[in-house]
């Protein structure tokens, strides 16, 4: 049997454990609607993604988004040959979510941005592509 803690602050389930049969894990879920910070942000990554791997096939791309209220930013290390307007990219995702107007809760036009992103390590590139083949490379943006 496996234990899995719980790590609830409830004083009656802190020395819970739910059992299970050895090949049997617990599986569990989230799911949030249209709108939703976590949503915005993924498309907002998802969009320099695109935008970057359009031009540049070969683009090293570690984007994380955050957002609340009308504040929008997107923060990482990308290394590629695109020619990326990435506030330009925000700005659109916005657009195109919806958010036109203050009243829907962020405006595309006026809403704020910042840009934080800076070229791939050199440790990780080492690490990810750097010298291999192929076959060798591995994930890690």
């Amino acid at each position: 049997f496996i234990s899995i803690f719980t790590l609830n602050k409830n004083p009656y389930l802190m020395n819970s454990a739910l059992q299970l049969q050895k090949d049997h894990f617990l599986f569990t879920s989230e799911s949030v609607s249209n709108g939703h910070p976590d949503k915005i942000c993924d498309y907002i990554s998802d969009s320099v993604l695109d935008a970057c791997l359009e031009q540049d096939p070969d683009s090293k791309v570690a984007c994380e988004s955050a957002c609340k209220n009308n504040m929008f930013m997107i923060f990482g290390e990308i290394t590629t040959n695109a020619q990326v307007n990435y506030e330009q990219i925000v700005r659109t995702s916005i657009k195109n979510i919806g958010y036109d107007n203050i009243e829907k809760g962020a405006d595309y036009k006026n809403a704020t941005t910042m840009v934080i992103i800076d070229t791939q390590s050199p440790e990780i590139a080492e690490a990810v592509h750097d010298n291999k083949n192929k076959e060798e490379i591995g994930a890690g943006d």
